[in-house]
């Protein structure tokens, strides 16, 4: 018998590709480089003897009680007895501390707004322990941003980074006092760009450890460059749970140098009040995309309502700039200076319109009008507006004087579809599917055109904002 004796041939698998291992960074030097610019900031403010900073007088029997069943000092510090107090003396109580830096070498710091705000005295403290009396020089709510000045010379200021080069999952570093341990340094990556707070301004998101006394510190790159200022963490505690916001350098500095300049900030206004476009409402107008910013009322006599603008119109670009979501157009009308006469683009009623507008200055938001108009009695309804559950009425001659309006009708009473989409009892209807209803009887004629078997988008007023809802016949 013949064997033959066969090879084996084992194939290696392939070695999976080498990625090249990246060391985690060193943040030693960049410490060593910034530390020095960051201050610690602590206020103070003058109450009477007895009384709690920012409350009310208490008297010896109340303080007495705090410091036996709650500790000594409780709630303030006990009277020092080689300092006898006079019945309505005042003394310096501290009152908050927190983080800011240098943007100059002569002295101006930059912090948050809300770290000097209703302080008496505001006392800035450096690295190498000289510690200075500090002048407010312009507080920003809007922003958080705040300046303040100390009498100083060749001091160590920051460099300001661009922010536009900033990436999510880069390391940054922040340096600041939390709980008033000075020049604590964390780290962490860029979390998010652009995160939308409900604020004026959109925020850089990190997971660097943020706590109470970093406020106002400045968060930096690798480069040791400023990019932003730790401003506001979400916490269920109180505490720091790994998500933090730091406001833009970019748009922190635009506020500081108006602030050094005249002490305030001037922000150009158009006078509307403004609301996200959903995406139903987008798709049921014919815009698409929810993009934009819905008009949902217009300031009598304001810039907008002499551009041209109506409640209901949505805001696609301004000055050339598109306006993707509704926060996109405070901030670019803001940062636009009074007086200067600009485009803006809206959609309205299925067409886009080009309108220009003569900026004006920011001022406080007018009161809401609160006086109702009695409406008139009864109202019309067709079988299409029946089937809806709507019953409409014309306005009156003082309902039109009243809301500022000279179109639309009244909804008498509500039921059924319409209800369901939200429409109310005394709502003004304004246009239906992108057709303007000036009275019932064009209502009417508009309702027998639509496929009822289609949902069709409807644009109100209620009170003075303005809204869309979308009407589902079938439903």
């Amino acid at each position: 018998m013949a064997f033959v004796a066969g090879a084996c041939l084992v194939l290696a698998a392939p070695a999976p590709a080498q990625v090249p291992a990246r060391e985690l960074p060193d943040f030693t030097t960049l410490v060593e480089q910034v530390g020095p610019s960051v201050v610690n900031i602590r206020t103070t403010e003058r109450v009477r003897a007895g009384q709690l900073p920012g409350g009310p007088q208490m008297d010896e029997e109340m303080q007495e009680f705090f410091r036996r069943f709650f500790g000594v000092p409780m709630p303030g510090p006990r009277p020092d007895p080689r300092r006898p107090q006079r019945p309505g003396q005042e003394e310096e109580q501290p009152r908050g501390v927190g983080s800011g830096f240098m943007i100059t070498p002569d002295g101006y710091v930059m912090t948050n707004a809300h770290v000097v705000e209703g302080a008496d005295e505001v006392y800035v403290t450096l690295t190498d322990k000289r510690e200075f009396k500090a002048k407010i020089i312009g507080t920003d709510k809007r922003t958080d941003v705040a300046v303040v000045k100390i009498e100083a010379s060749a001091l160590p200021a920051v460099k300001i980074g661009d922010v536009s080069r900033l990436k999510v999952g880069e390391w940054v570093m922040a340096i600041g006092s939390p709980f008033g341990l000075d020049n604590t340094v964390t780290a962490g990556i860029v979390s998010a760009k652009g995160r939308e707070t409900g604020d004026y301004l959109p925020f850089i998101q990190t997971d660097v450890a943020i706590n109470p006394g970093n406020s106002g510190g400045p968060l930096l790159n690798l480069r040791g460059e400023v990019v932003g200022i730790n401003s506001q963490i979400y916490s269920r505690s109180g505490g720091f749970m790994g998500i933090s916001f730091a406001i833009p350098i970019d748009e922190a500095m635009r506020v500081a140098e108006q602030l050094r300049a005249t002490g305030r900030v001037i922000r150009g206004r158009i006078g509307v009040q403004i609301d996200q476009v959903t995406k139903e409402v987008a798709e049921s107008i014919g815009l698409g995309k929810p993009i934009g910013a819905l008009v949902r009322s217009v300031e009598d006599g304001g810039p907008a309502q002499k551009a041209g603008l109506e409640a209901g119109d949505i805001i696609t670009r301004f000055d050339g700039k598109p306006i993707e979501r509704a926060s996109d157009l405070p901030r670019i009308v803001g940062n636009s200076k009074p007086g200067n006469k600009l485009s803006l683009q809206v959609f309205r009623r299925g067409n886009y319109r080009d309108l220009t507008v003569t900026v004006g200055e920011f001022e406080p938001e007018r009161p809401v009008r609160t006086g109702s108009v009695e409406p008139p009695q009864g109202g019309a309804s067709s079988s299409a507006a029946q089937g809806l559950g709507l019953v409409v009425a014309d306005l009156s001659a003082a309902e039109q004087r009243e809301l500022g309006l000279k179109s639309g009708v009244r909804v008498a009473s509500v039921d059924g579809p319409a209800a369901r989409a939200g429409l109310r009892e005394d709502d003004v209807i304004l246009a239906v599917a992108n057709t303007e209803v000036r009275d019932v009887k064009q209502f009417e004629a508009v309702l027998r055109k639509l496929d009822k078997s289609k949902p069709f988008n409807v644009l109100f007023r209620r009170g003075e904002w303005a809204q869309y809802a979308v009407i589902r016949p079938g439903r």
